[in-house]
Order: structure tokens, then C-alpha cells, then sequence
């Protein structure tokens, strides 16, 4: 039985890490606003649920909505939403919380 080299170490030297370090920062910022911006986006689809719920709440109350279980399959998936939005805001806030009571 024979084991083969890992290959790809040659190509690896000292100045390759120093630049991929200074390039850290910079993608640091990059992953930093694209998280800014799928949070954003994900909220925005959060209301846009709970507007489509409330229009079809409102057909359906005044009679305007041929199929009720239309209303009843989006009201179940704002409400999902909501509360999958809610736990990670608490799970973001106790994260935060624990990160200020470490120590330098």
C-alpha cells in the first residue's frame, strides 16, 4: 500500500499569507455588507408575507377570495416567519449579551 503526497503546499509561501491577510479586512467588510444586505432582504420579505396575509384576510372577510385555504396556507407561513424571525433576534441578542460579559 502506497501513500501519495498532498500536493498544493509548494505553491504556498509566506507572501502569499501576508497578502491574504491584508485582504481579510477588506473581505471582512465585503461578507459584513452582504449579511447586512440577506438581513434586510429577509425582512422585507417577512412584511411582504404580512401584507399578502392582510390583503387576502381582507378578501376573505368581505367575501372576495374564491378559496379560503388560500388565506389559511399564508397566514401559517407569516406566522412561521414571524416566529423563526423572533428566535434568531433572541438568539442575535443573548449571543451579544454573552460576548459583553467576557472578559478582556
Amino acid at each position: 500500500m502506497s501513500i501519495s503526497p498532498i500536493s498544493g503546499f509548494a505553491s504556498v509561501s509566506p507572501t502569499s499569507y501576508l497578502s491574504q491577510a491584508a485582504g481579510t479586512k477588506q473581505a471582512s467588510a465585503a461578507t459584513d455588507a452582504a449579511f447586512g444586505t440577506s438581513l434586510g432582504s429577509a425582512v422585507d420579505g417577512l412584511q411582504q408575507m404580512q401584507a399578502t396575509t392582510s390583503d387576502l384576510a381582507i378578501k376573505a372577510v368581505t367575501g372576495d377570495l374564491s378559496d379560503v385555504h388560500d388565506y389559511t396556507i399564508a397566514a401559517t407561513q407569516s406566522a412561521v416567519a414571524m416566529e423563526l424571525t423572533a428566535t434568531i433576534r433572541n438568539k442575535a441578542i443573548d449571543a451579544f449579551s454573552e460576548i459583553m460579559r467576557m472578559q478582556a
